[in-house]
């Protein structure tokens, strides 16, 4: 049998860790903020097809020497198509944008592109999305709270919530402090997390649940490091397995999908390390104990004569 991991017994240098990743990304998004893409400030997107492949450096530093400095360039579904984001310019329509855009892209190339399409974001729609994208990480968090205290108990809900506040300021902060394009397909990624990290908070939970239950000796600490024992090669497969893949996308599924899939390996290797050292100690400070958890008794039951 192997020796089992004293998982609660790191819970302060565990803290501490915590402590000082939430440190650091909450002064680099009060210091610098994300970089938010043009979902969310909006601006103009302009898709080109080319007969060759394209150059992305070739085409940045074309497009900045026409003054488009703060485009950000991409392929598109292949190496012959470029999708380019543009921030709002004053004076611009967004005809007159998207041809001078147009134009220098293909200056770099020497041959005409092909003008696929043109999408521009008001900066109203940005702010909407903005505030709607803030809205859902609320709402999903207050949703938790609820479910996870209807099927535990309250302490197991503060437990849960503030886990998964702690993987998504971390994942944040990551992306804040390496100034990583923040768009909607990272924000469904953000909130993909929240769904990751809480199941994999649930299972250890609902492994506690019955160890409290059935183990007549020890005292929470012990009974809770049992249940984190038992649940670890489960947890470590599923997040391994879930890696793989998007570390395969990252590497492999272009730039439209890289910061996604980032997100993503962020948020499973903080929600893996925040399911064992962040959801269960906070439980434990909270002081749950083995009655909290004692399913209630039937009256006029008569125990005897149970099996």
């Amino acid at each position: 049998m192997l020796k089992q991991i004293d998982f609660l017994g790191k819970r302060k240098l565990a803290a501490m860790l915590s402590g000082l990743l939430l440190i650091i990304a909450i002064v680099s998004l009060a210091a610098q903020g994300l970089k938010l893409g043009i979902d969310f400030t909006g601006g103009t997107l302009v898709e080109i097809g080319y007969k060759q492949s394209v150059d992305l450096k070739v085409m940045r530093a074309a497009l900045e020497t026409a003054g488009f400095d703060d485009a950000s360039v991409q392929h598109f579904g292949s190496s012959q198509e470029v999708l380019i984001r543009l921030q709002p310019r004053e004076g611009l329509s967004n005809a007159q944008l998207s041809t001078e855009v147009a134009a220098a892209a293909s200056s770099a190339m020497a041959v005409q592109g092909d003008l696929r399409r043109v999408e521009f974001v008001g900066p109203q729609v940005g702010d909407e999305l903005t505030e709607d994208g803030g809205l859902a990480l609320l709402y999903s968090m207050f949703g938790i709270l609820i479910y996870v205290a209807w099927r535990f108990e309250y302490k197991f809900a503060l437990g849960s919530v503030a886990a998964l506040a702690h993987d998504v300021m971390i994942t944040l902060g990551f992306f804040s402090i390496f100034q990583l394009e923040f768009d909607l397909t990272v924000l469904a990624a953000v909130l993909a997390v929240i769904g990751y990290s809480l199941n994999d908070t649930i299972v250890v939970y609902d492994r506690i649940r019955e160890n409290f239950r059935m183990l007549r000796k020890g005292s929470p600490e012990q009974v809770m490091n049992t249940s984190l024992n038992q649940t670890l090669s489960r947890t470590l497969m599923t997040s391994l397995t879930t890696l793989l893949v998007l570390v395969a996308l990252a590497l492999l599924g272009g730039e439209i999908i890289h910061n996604f899939a980032v997100a993503l390996i962020i948020g499973v290797v903080i929600g893996t390390y925040s399911s064992i050292f962040v959801a269960s100690p906070l439980v434990l400070i909270l002081g749950v104990s083995k009655e909290d958890l004692m399913e209630p008794e039937i009256e006029g039951e008569d125990v005897d004569m149970m099996p």
